[in-house]
């Protein structure tokens, strides 16, 4: 089939990494791939996304948001001119502002074969009415990422898998996935390395509660002095962290990395233990998956889908939202308690594969073969 795969920016982000992922899922399984970005976009992701053999399309060619009324009619006439060169048998909508709009106008335009997947949970949407417009009248399936965030939107939930049928209209879950570098990794970790080496692999932004990356980190150092951070990421708050890290005596323990190509990201992960997460909102936790494949213990903040994904006490530790004070602790439980770390960081390993690749691909690609 032909897939139109439908998202409104193609900038670095998780969702963007997902959404290659199932590009490049589609294009495995047989199917050929455009993608059709309306607004942002960066030359690396937009080469990225024509690498893995897709074809894509930009609305926008200098890559500018239109708001209003404007980006309504601009939308309909970009889906139109698209739908008129490219004849998808199947559009595949990344539900992010805007999400309903294109959808609408698919339905409008005569696609009868749309699929929706949304990036988060349903607290960032002031009225669910009009998403479960989409689902009953407009969309054959609408995907969530976590059951928790399906269950948010519908009050239900279902993993999606190979015994799955599909009904007129289906609602289900199916997980995100590790990027293809995560794959078979060659996981060489001394079983007693010390000091241990905390990490953060973030944007630098509030929303991800790097500010209180180094007030946890000076109380992990009051009882373990040693212990070192390393950084891998950037954005509005890096000066702040570097303030706070200065005022804080912590710059010799801090390491800044700076933002760093998806494909090396697995030998970033490999130099650190624990990877930190305390996030104010997070619909997955890519992150999170990342380090675990990765062979790190995660430590991050019960909000959002990471208690889904991260299993407290079982392959990592969540702590209270917006908690300095916890958040240390249970880092501080890891690194007095190796033979714990090491226990979390061997489950972490085998847990992980259910959020495979492979799987992510086979489990789209039989969705699709449902499609009548």
């Amino acid at each position: 089939m032909k897939v139109l795969v439908c998202i409104p920016c193609l900038l670095t982000g998780g969702t963007e990494i997902q959404t290659l992922n199932l590009v490049q899922a589609l294009i495995q399984g047989g199917h050929q791939v455009v993608t059709l970005c309306y607004f942002e976009h960066s030359r690396e992701m937009v080469s990225r996304f024509r690498q893995s053999g897709s074809e894509v399309c930009c609305l926008s060619p200098e890559g500018k948001r239109i708001g209003g009324w404007r980006s309504i009619v601009f939308l309909y006439q970009g889906l139109r001119r698209a739908l008129k060169t490219y004849r998808p048998d199947v559009a595949h909508v990344q539900y992010m502002a805007p999400g309903a709009i294109p959808i609408v106008l698919l339905r409008l335009l005569g696609v009868r074969q749309i699929i929706a997947t949304t990036h988060t949970a349903a607290d960032i949407y002031p009225n669910l009415r009009l998403v479960h417009f989409i689902q009953q009248h407009c969309v054959r399936a609408f995907t969530c990422i976590t059951e928790r965030a399906e269950q948010s939107f519908f009050g239900s939930s279902q993993l999606y898998d190979a015994q799955t049928s599909l009904k007129k209209r289906n609602h289900f879950t199916i997980y995100n996935a590790l990027s293809r570098q995560f794959t078979d990794l060659s996981l060489q970790r001394a079983d007693d390395r010390q000091p241990f080496t905390l990490g953060v692999v973030s944007r630098l932004e509030r929303i991800k509660g790097m500010d209180l990356v180094m007030p946890a980190l000076a109380e992990v150092r009051k009882a373990h002095p040693d212990v070192r951070l390393l950084v891998v990421g950037d954005g509005s708050l890096r000066q702040e962290m570097q303030e706070q890290a200065e005022d804080l005596r912590l710059q010799a323990a801090v390491e800044w990395a700076g933002r760093q190509s998806q494909e090396s990201l697995p030998q970033w992960y490999q130099r650190m233990d624990i990877v930190l997460m305390p996030s104010r909102s997070e619909g997955f936790g890519l992150t999170a998956i990342e380090a675990m494949a990765c062979g790190c213990v995660v430590v991050a903040a019960r909000i959002g889908g990471l208690p889904e994904v991260v299993r407290d006490e079982e392959v990592g530790l969540l702590h209270e939202p917006e908690s300095i004070a916890d958040m240390a602790s249970k880092i501080n439980s890891l690194i007095e308690h190796p033979d714990l770390w090491k226990k979390m960081a061997e489950k972490s390993a085998v847990y992980v594969q259910r959020f495979s690749f492979n799987r992510y691909v086979q489990l789209f690609n039989d969705l699709y073969r449902k499609l009548k």
